[in-house]
């Protein structure tokens, strides 16, 4: 039998794959799951907003910006199929949080135990770059993802933008700057605690390392308790 958070995040993830809401963000992510990589071009893209993932019962959540292009968009789960996915699950495993290092495919096999991942923004944005009014459309999804995950005692915040949006949740007023390892701890609430996004343009240029996305992860596991 379904759980009570269970079925609320079930019952989420139907709306959010059929939301329609944003009509660049409807557009954009349709016409790439049209026209293809050439390295994806036998595949059938997902084309489609991306819910969350993971376990119910999560006391770590990890929140990103959107879903990639050709990753998400074109896999149906979030940070799947594209490099970023790579870095972050690869970490996730180290830490136990996974049963796997690599999440390449919808019914690959990957689960997560204790974490939960998602997006602040639930479709693929041109340039990965969603609209502030686009960012507050999804908003509402994201309330509710949180609230039903209700055992959070850490958000994993990747980027400044997915940071924006965990502040922007629990209205933390005045916002800390953002930065690699800041811990914002709330005062009814989950501690959020930012990591640099595992983006290609900061893994590729040493800006972000295994150590350093480790050593987030392992005190995410110390703030869980």
């Amino acid at each position: 039998m379904e759980t009570g958070r269970t079925a609320q995040l079930g019952a989420l993830e139907r709306e959010v794959v059929s939301c329609r809401a944003c009509p660049r963000l409807v557009a954009w992510r349709e016409e790439v799951a049209a026209t293809k990589r050439a390295a994806y071009a036998d595949q059938e893209y997902w084309g489609r907003p991306i819910p969350g993932f993971g376990d119910p019962a999560a006391r770590i959540v990890v929140l990103g910006l959107a879903p990639a292009a050709h990753g998400a968009n074109r896999t149906g789960r979030v940070f799947t199929g594209d490099r970023s996915g790579d870095w972050l699950f690869r970490a996730m495993h180290r830490a136990g949080l996974a049963n796997q290092p690599e999440s390449v495919a919808r019914g690959d096999g990957l689960t997560l135990t204790d974490a939960w991942v998602t997006a602040a923004v639930k479709c693929a944005p041109p340039a990965n770059r969603p609209t502030p009014a686009e960012r507050d459309a999804c908003a509402p999804f994201l309330r509710r993802e949180l609230a039903a995950l209700e055992r959070a005692h850490v958000i994993v915040c990747l980027g400044g933008f997915g940071y924006a949006a965990a502040c922007g949740h629990f209205g933390v007023r005045p916002r800390p700057k953002f930065g690699h390892a800041v811990e914002v701890p709330l005062a009814d609430g989950p501690v959020l605690l930012c990591s640099f996004h595992p983006s290609q343009q900061n893994t590729f240029t040493g800006r972000l390392t295994e150590q350093m996305l480790d050593a987030v992860f392992a005190r995410a596991l110390e703030l869980a308790g």
